[in-house]
Parts: structure tokens; sequence; C-alpha cells
């Protein structure tokens, strides 16, 4: 059964015709297409189609069987079938040649038609069209870090080489690689803004346009895996686990955001979290938004922070945002107002640093969209922001100032979700069950597992 083609809020790149993406196709030689969509946790899926049936595919979609995807079906619910999103087709780059192949981002619908509640593009669309009820769109802009390792023998380590800081340029080997990411990243629809190395040896960042939600969404799963095969081809291996190392920076995704008018025929008008008159720049909606992230964020935390591994990074130091509270200077803070240029006050917009780059983006976005639009909805009054050091602080001056603290594991982030009704909600019962289910699993096993450092520590002594 075919489904009717779907356009999102506020979306930037409109659709193009199925004749225009198979001239494409015939212009370019192309042979075959993935068809690409995401489990739960993120990961990358694809069937791989010739080019003949991709006509067919375009009206009719493509059945696969969804009992074998992580988090999505069970063996009795398990026919599903793709339809491409042909707003996202591109030709990948590094796959030209003899056997020429693109890539199109799908939706996943059920048997009969609709769209399939474990789809993550799905959970953030309902999100979407929930803010679309009250007029306005969500822009996000993720800052996506990652490390680059080469392998050394068995292990994986950093780069020998490179003992570069944050924005180093003499001993930045890696400058030429992500050159030639960023060149990878354009050919697949992605504007780059920026690249430099980061704090740690071996870590980099690559900051891409700001835009609505559901095309930065696409647009981090394809920086991903578009950065793994770049990396690759140079002999190198990029990872974006959030704490590949002891004693150095861990990688984030810090998210700006913003809300601006939906205007008819999906046209965006201007950014509502402006407020010239406030200290901060905020509209009383940003305000309210703010409010609702701050009350919600231990219950987004297991999403935003899906890995065991995500708690490495979240401890205090290496500028790790732990403590829940606002600014707009201080980079202890979890949330904060970034400073905007002059002339450039209608940029207005929060980031959210807590993310990491092993979160599945459009559920990242969802919990983070559903939590602003709560405190939207019940008019969520922003404590005041803390503009001191907040590593610096000891419990009893965090308990004067009334801050709180993230989960410190991921145990703990599992049973705040599981007490927080609108981030459940915003995930829908079939995600909700499924992530949960994942990630206590991956607890427990990392509970029961007996580590190198309990050896060295106990082993002869006890």
């Amino acid at each position: 059964m075919s489904a009717p083609v779907l356009e999102y809020p506020g979306q930037q790149t409109p659709d193009p015709s199925a004749e225009e993406v198979l001239a494409i196709c015939h212009d370019q030689d192309v042979r075959f297409v993935n068809l690409q969509f995401t489990d739960i946790m993120g990961v990358v899926k694809m069937v791989t189609i010739p080019m003949d049936a991709f006509p067919d595919v375009i009206v009719n979609g493509q059945w696969f069987d969804g009992s074998s995807i992580a988090g999505f079906a069970r063996i009795a619910e398990s026919d599903m079938f793709l339809m491409p999103d042909l707003s996202t087709f591109r030709v990948i780059p590094w796959e030209r040649g003899e056997n020429t192949t693109a890539r199109v981002i799908c939706w996943v619908h059920r048997p009969d038609g609709e769209l399939f509640p474990g789809d993550p593009r799905a959970v953030l669309l309902r999100q979407l069209l929930r803010l679309a009820e009250l007029g306005f769109v969500y822009h996000t802009g993720p800052e996506v870090e990652f490390f680059l390792l080469r392998n050394n023998g068995d292990d994986m380590a950093v780069l020998p080489s490179d003992r570069a800081g944050y924005f180093d340029l003499s001993t930045d080997i890696a400058a030429d690689v992500r050159k030639d990411m960023v060149r990878a990243l354009q050919s697949m629809g992605i504007v780059v803004e920026a690249t430099h190395h980061e704090t740690a040896a071996g870590q980099h960042e690559i900051d891409f346009e700001y835009a609505d939600a559901m095309t930065t969404a696409d647009q981090a799963i394809t920086f991903k895996f578009t950065l793994k095969a770049i990396a690759q081809r140079h002999g190198l291996h990029a990872t974006f686990m959030p704490k590949p190392f002891e004693g150095m920076a861990g990688s984030g995704m810090h998210t700006h955001q913003s809300l601006a008018r939906l205007g008819h025929d999906n046209a965006v008008g201007e950014n509502v979290f402006v407020d010239l008159g406030d200290p901060y720049g905020l509209s009383q909606i940003a305000r309210q938004f703010l409010a609702g992230q701050l009350a919600h964020v231990r219950g987004m935390t297991a999403v935003l922070n899906p890995l065991v591994n995500s708690y490495r990074r979240l401890g205090a130091g290496f500028e790790a945002p732990v403590y829940v509270s606002w600014a707009r200077q201080n980079r202890s803070a979890l949330i904060r107002v970034p400073t905007t240029r002059a002339g450039r006050r209608a940029a207005t917009r929060i980031e959210l640093r807590c993310p990491d780059p092993s979160c599945n983006p459009y559920l990242a976005y969802a919990v983070m969209l559903a939590a602003g639009l709560d405190g939207i909805e019940r008019g969520m009054e922003l404590p005041e922001p803390v503009e001191e050091n907040l590593y610096l602080f000891g419990d009893e001056d965090l308990a004067r100032r009334n801050v709180g603290t993230l989960p410190t594991t991921l145990g703990e982030a599992i049973a705040e979700l599981a007490s927080d009704e609108v981030i459940k909600a915003s995930l829908g019962e079939h995600v909700y069950e499924r992530l949960t289910e994942a990630q206590t699993r991956e607890w427990r096993a990392f509970c029961h597992h007996v580590t190198d450092w309990e050896r060295e520590r106990y082993l002869e002594i006890y």
C-alpha cells in the first residue's frame, strides 16, 4: 500500500518531483539507491535497491522486515514499508564510479499506510505538528564533536602525532582530513559554517547551518556516517563515543534552539525568542520554553545521553554541563544564552549543553521540544540565572541557590525518565518501552562487568 508524500512544518527544502530525481539518477549514472532510516538508538539502517526498482519504490514503497531492527517491532507485527523523502535524495560522493550509489532518507509505515510509531523521525514529526498548531516552527543547530583515532595494533589510540588543543593550527595534522570531510558534507547537501580542532588531542568539531529541526536531525545522522566514511579513506576512525579517554575532554553535541512564526504555505517568519527590552534578550515565550527544559531535563537525560559511557562525560570538570541552571557567559551552566553579534539580535537562541553525539537526534529534539512546550503551555516561571562558576560551588552553595544536578549514571537516568510523564508521552509508548528495554539491558550488563581497574585495585590486596 502506498502512502501520501509527507511534508513537515517549516520544511526548508521542498520535495523535488519524482521526475527531477530520476533525471539526476540518469545524468549521474546512479546504479543503486540506499533507502535509509534509523533504529531507536540512532544507528543508521538501510535497504539497498538497484536503480531499476527505484521508480516503483518512489510510488509504492519498499517492504522490509521490521522485527530485525532493534526496538522496532515484534515478529508478529514485522511487516513495514519505507517511503522515500525525496527532499533528502543525494548522490554519495565517495561511492561514485562503476557502482555509483545515492541515498534517500525514508519514512517508515505500517501495512495500513499509517506512520509507524516506532520510527524516530515520526516521533519528532508528532511534536513538530503539535507546535505548528500553536503557529510556530522549531529551529535547531547542533555542534557535533568527535575524535579521530589511528589504529595502533589491536587498540584504538588518539592520533599519535596530534598534540593539538583548542583552535590549534601548527600541530593539527588532521586539518586536511577535516577539509575533505567538509567537501563530502557539502556534496550531501549540508551547509558547513566552520571547522576547528577541539580541546583534546585528536578531537574536532564541524558546525553546520541552523535550520528547522527535522532538517538538522537528518543532517546530524548524515554527518556521522559521512565523517566515518571519509576518516576510513584516510586510514583513520571517527568516533562519536561521548568519553573515549580518561582525563581528557569528552565529546558533546551542544544544541542551539529557537522558535519562529509559522505562516501560510509553510513560510517561516520572525524569531519569537527575541525581546530587545529584556536584559538577556529573551521574550516571555523564550523564558517559558527555557523553564520547561530546566524542569524536565532530568527526565530527558536518558534520551540526550543514552549510553553508559555518556555519564563518564557528565562529571564536574572539562566544562561538562551537569548543573541544572542557566546563564549567559557561564559555561558551567546547563543552558546558555549566547551573545549575538551587533545588529543580529533577531538571532537570539538558547544553547542546551548536555546532549552528546551518541544520542538519536530525532528523539533528542522531540523531547527537548516537548519540554519547552510544556513550559509555554503551563506558563512556567524561569528561575534566576547563575553566572558564577558552578564547579567551585559546594553542596551548601548549590542547595542555597536551588541548583540541581543531572543523573550521574544511566540507571539513574532511566528511573528519571520513568517518572516524567511529559517526556514519556513525547516519545510514545512504543519508543519509550523499547528504548528503556535496551538501556536497562545495557545498564545491567555494565553493572555485572568486572573491569581492569577493579582487578588492578583489589586483586592482590583482598
